[in-house]
């Protein structure tokens, strides 16, 4: 894998979690602002997700197995956009608190795929 995308995605993910978190104590749903950024980071997610499969399918192997490894790619791929549809049905701050928790798993699934891949 680039760990220079994880690296990235993973950074982009905190950065979403404290802005977020930040609405969240300030009393503040998610606006279009915040959206924009999970935007960002969820294609940043998808980059990393297309990458893995080519690699994968160029014949490189995850240390830690290949079906542990797309596991994890899905999950990336998915959390910080469910996080966003959840906090459409929640616009209170509450909305914002799922987002940044969203954002931290995404964060702390980087450092797994890192592990799994061989880092």
């Amino acid at each position: 894998m680039l760990d220079a995308l994880t690296l990235v995605t993973g950074v982009a993910a905190l950065l979403l979690a404290a802005w977020c978190g930040w609405a969240a104590y300030r009393d503040q749903p998610t606006k279009d602002w915040h959206f924009i950024g999970m935007a960002v980071v969820s294609l940043l997610a998808v980059v990393q997700l297309v990458i893995g499969i080519v690699r994968l399918a160029q014949g490189e192997k995850a240390e830690q197995g290949t079906t542990i490894f797309v596991a994890y790619l899905l999950g990336a791929f998915a959390c910080v956009p469910a996080a966003g549809f959840m906090s459409l049905a929640e616009r209170t701050r509450w909305g914002s608190v799922t987002v940044a928790a969203g954002a931290v798993v995404l964060a702390v699934l980087e450092v797994r795929l890192y592990d799994i891949w061989g880092g």
